[in-house]
């Protein structure tokens, strides 16, 4: 927790300071008046003035046109900024809304680049319906030798319309089970229990399992010996298994359930017992479920059999 908070002011400290240093920069360009600079300075910075960042080439390349780039830098971060900040305080709302935001933010830091530097580009002189027509026809190129790379982004699009998945979710990839961290314009990123992460491009995400829909079941499997008067223990069970709800509610949804006999054994019957819970607390649940009716089983001597070998010695 105290890590997020120390982010989020990180946030708003940067985003401050680049309020304050664009303030400056258009002080400077818009009120050279103010500033102790020179008359030929002054002249220069009102002559950028009057063409609105459009300068059209003049051979030389003056202090004020880099510090007009520097400005329309800075103008695009801090856009960018704080609609960035704005769709993570949007995305708080609910994991489909958290998931939307992050392709939303993910595009527009693509186009943020794009739009820097072809109004960089054009404060410098360059011709910006030239440098459009540049990105068009570089655009052209890369969709006829990326075409996984358009198929990434058109899945993507898919995964964000048709809610298969959100940021939050927990799902099975082949053999990789985790927590949706992030989905972006081309990738999808999912972190398992032992915090390891897995890229997986868009196009790539086939035959998976979204375990976070609807509740998960616990489940344990336990063996009593064929000696063991079935009726009594399912009776001791009715009353047993409401207790361990009441002990585990962080982790059972609802009481344990006792489904009945799953299989006779070659050691004694196996009984199969399940619990609701969520699937974040799986492998938890399992893991107190068998506990709780290994004790309970110890508690009320109900015997649960295991293996053992008999040795013969011969004369």
């Amino acid at each position: 927790m105290k890590k997020k908070k120390t982010r989020k002011s990180n946030i708003g400290l940067g985003t401050l300071i680049g309020i304050a240093i664009t303030a400056l920069l258009a002080v400077f360009l818009f009120h050279p008046n103010w500033l102790p600079v020179s008359e030929e300075t002054r002249n220069t910075i009102k002559e950028l003035e009057k063409n609105h960042f459009l300068i059209q080439r003049s051979g030389t390349i003056t202090i004020a046109h880099v510090l007009t780039v520097i400005l329309a830098l800075l103008v695009v971060w801090l856009c960018y900024t704080l609609v960035k900040l704005l769709m993570n305080a949007i995305g708080k709302k609910s994991p489909r809304a958290l998931t939307i935001t992050a392709m939303i933010t993910g595009t527009l830091k693509y186009l943020a680049v794009i739009l820097a530097v072809v109004w960089g580009l054009s404060i410098l002189g360059v011709n910006s319906t030239a440098v459009l027509a540049g990105v068009g026809i570089i655009g052209l190129i890369i969709g006829f030798g990326a075409q996984s790379l358009i198929e990434d982004v058109i899945t993507g699009l898919f995964i964000i319309f048709e809610s298969k998945y959100c940021i939050g979710d927990i799902i099975v990839l082949d053999d990789f089970r985790g927590i949706v961290r992030d989905i972006g314009v081309r990738t999808t990123t999912i972190e398992d229990a032992g915090y390891n992460l897995k890229v997986v491009n868009n196009s790539d995400i086939r035959n998976f399992q979204n375990r976070s829909r609807k509740s998960s079941l616990a489940v344990c499997l336990v063996g009593v010996s064929y000696s063991t008067d079935l009726r009594a223990l399912e009776k001791m069970l009715a009353e047993s298994l409401p207790e361990m709800y009441r002990n585990h509610q962080d982790l059972y949804l609802a009481p344990p359930r006792y489904l009945g006999v799953d299989e006779l054994g070659d050691n004694g019957v196996i009984l199969k017992f399940v619990a609701d819970t969520k699937e974040e607390n799986i492998f938890n649940a399992q893991r107190m479920l068998a506990r709780d009716i290994r004790v309970l089983f110890a508690d009320k001597d109900v015997e649960i059999p295991f293996p053992q070998v008999v040795v013969h010695q011969g004369d």
